[in-house]
């Protein structure tokens, strides 16, 4: 097995340190003559690494590059590094909140928008604990020579095409911008863009790190409207979680944040290697295309997940100042609520208080 500047060995590390204090304490606890199978024993359980078993992740996507963190967590050996018998990756997609709820997933990749609209409509209790995109992906795809869409306005009277478990985010955008659904015609799609390039809608739903560099890349010329730059500046590919969690769970959460941080340190680092472990590995069957998702990862490595902030303090963390755009974003789309209904920080915080050595990721 590979270990990329040992982080893997850290938890090993740090279980054999408090094995030796153990048996340090063991020894001079007692004179008597059974102290040292004592003292054996201490130690043996004080090498014992924490044992979560088995856990569950539902991602917001396919196994493509957009999880290649995930992807180095896991074969790196981050997640049994960290005390997991095994980390369940569940393609979606899916915003998450669904399998959370249901207990079906521990821990979901999912989006601010996704994520408060269960909040504020159903009170679901749900917490965004840290965030892998530090900048909203998404974006109103369109084709130069089609619906030409370059600002908000450009939409009114186009088709655009919708995905369903987007339609909450597009619905923000549009109020965002002053806009209602009565402005555009919305026409349901799936995920493969198709609709747009055969001219059935004008715009489509899409990430800027996937379905944007493959339609360019098939030789169409393309035009964006990101999310993050007409009035949704959210967080997004949060790491979600419910409050019962966060009660009883709190350790267990912490590790896979742990496993995660060291994982996406590797995939900023290491973008193409991030790729190759989607495109070849983990979801080889999806005939994924080894330039696009090469492309992919390192866009998002270098415009989505790290920031001013991470470079601060650390990949996943959420400053006060985008807790505040992010809410911002929400109520401009009705949704309103304060930072204590949608984020619990306390754990990246303590975390990265254990281990200050997690904020120098860059390589």
């Amino acid at each position: 097995m590979r270990f990329i500047n040992g982080k893997a060995g850290r938890l090993t590390a740090a279980a054999a340190g408090v094995a030796v204090a153990a048996l340090a304490l063991a020894a001079c606890s007692s004179g008597e003559a059974d102290s040292g199978s004592s003292a054996s024993a201490d130690a043996e359980d004080a090498m014992e690494a924490p044992a979560y078993g088995d856990f569950t992740v539902q991602l917001s996507w396919i196994k493509n590059e957009e999880f290649s963190g995930e992807f180095f967590a896991d074969s790196m050996g981050y997640y049994t590094e960290a005390g997991f018998d095994a980390v369940e990756l569940v393609p979606g997609p899916s915003t998450g909140a669904a399998e959370l709820l249901s207990g079906t997933a521990d821990v979901a990749l999912s989006d601010a928008v996704s994520i408060g609209s269960a909040v504020a409509a159903e009170e679901a209790p749900l917490k965004i604990i840290g965030t892998t995109y530090q900048k909203n992906p998404f974006t109103v795809l369109s084709l130069a020579d089609g619906g030409n869409i370059m600002t908000a306005e450009d939409m009114v009277g186009k088709k655009i095409g919708v995905q369903d478990s987007n339609t909450a985010l597009f619905m923000a955008l549009l109020a965002a911008n002053g806009l209602t659904e009565d402005d555009v015609e919305i026409v349901p799609v799936q995920y493969d863009p198709a609709p747009l390039t055969n001219g059935e809608v004008d715009g489509f739903i899409a990430y800027l790190t996937n379905e944007s560099i493959t339609v360019e890349a098939a030789g169409y010329d393309t035009v964006n409207l990101p999310f993050a730059d007409n009035g949704l500046p959210f967080v997004a590919e949060t790491f979600t979680v419910t409050d019962q969690s966060i009660a009883e769970n709190r350790d267990a959460l912490k590790a896979f944040l742990y496993a995660e941080i060291l994982g996406w340190t590797d995939a900023v680092n290491d973008p193409e290697e991030g790729a190759r472990l989607a495109y070849e590995e983990y979801g080889a069957d999806l005939e994924l295309n080894p330039e696009n998702s090469i492309a992919g990862a390192i866009a998002q490595a270098e415009d989505l997940v790290v920031s001013d902030e991470t470079v601060a303090n650390g990949l996943f963390t959420i400053s006060d100042e985008l807790q505040a755009s992010t809410l911002e974003s929400l109520a401009g789309a009705g949704i309103e609520l304060e930072a204590a209904d949608l984020f619990d920080l306390s754990l990246l915080a303590e975390v990265y208080e254990e281990h200050p050595e997690l904020v120098a990721y860059a390589g």
